[in-house]
């Protein structure tokens, strides 16, 4: 092997440490709560430019971190949408939508920490547009939205709307809970990440298809 070769496998392996350290003290501090030494310090790095020099900045850092998780992520939700076809079953498109991340944390074994990560991202304005910007180049994601709006024509526009964002907050913030629980020893509601997933995707089916209570 070469020098350049040598040099740039330690370059990845050292990025590997970072991503894996940051997400670690992300999710479990909050994002603006950790610091770049902290991190470097996590990696095993005595650079404490480290994540300077490989990310640039917090910004950069978080959107690798997801970036990281993000293909597995998109094989999980493109395999779950061809296997639905052109379904008009809403309960096919929400299991769609809710069961690619629990089915990716599962396959990571435990310890993890993505879906708390996660969800301090999305608690933050700024770093939420990065969430929101990864999420709009998977075609799969937008061909579960075109389905289930397929399948709720007689929703109201603003109701859609409004039902989308408590859907969006259940599908961070609830596997997010369970990955604490699990982290703490807590008991959980589920046992497996496979039957938290059919839990939280009767939730949200339970959502999409309430009545809609006209205003006065």
């Amino acid at each position: 092997m070469t020098g350049r070769a040598v040099r740039a496998e330690q370059a990845s392996a050292t990025r590997e440490l970072i991503l894996t350290a940051a997400e670690r003290l992300f999710a479990e501090r909050g994002v603006y709560a950790v610091s770049n030494r902290q991190v470097s310090e996590a990696a095993g790095q005595g650079n404490n430019a480290a994540v300077g020099y490989h990310f640039g900045t917090k910004a950069d850092l978080v959107r690798a971190i997801v970036r990281k998780h993000a293909t597995r992520i998109e094989e999980i939700r493109a395999r779950l949408v061809a296997g639905v076809g052109d379904s008009t079953d809403v309960r096919d498109w929400v299991d769609c939508l809710v069961r690619p991340v629990p089915e990716h944390l599962a396959a990571l074994g435990g310890p993890t920490w993505y879906a708390r990560f996660c969800a301090q991202v999305m608690t933050d304005p700024a770093l939420h547009r990065i969430m929101t910007e990864e999420s709009l180049t998977s075609p799969s994601l937008r061909r579960i939205i075109d389905g289930l709006d397929r399948c709720l024509p007689e929703l109201p526009p603003e109701v859609r709307a409004e039902r989308g964002e408590l859907v969006r907050h259940l599908i961070v913030h609830m596997p997010a809970e369970r990955e604490r629980a699990l982290a703490g020893d807590t008991p959980t509601a589920h046992r497996t990440w496979r039957d938290a997933a059919a839990g939280l995707a009767d939730a949200v089916l339970g959502m999409w298809t309430a009545p809609v209570t006209s205003g006065g």
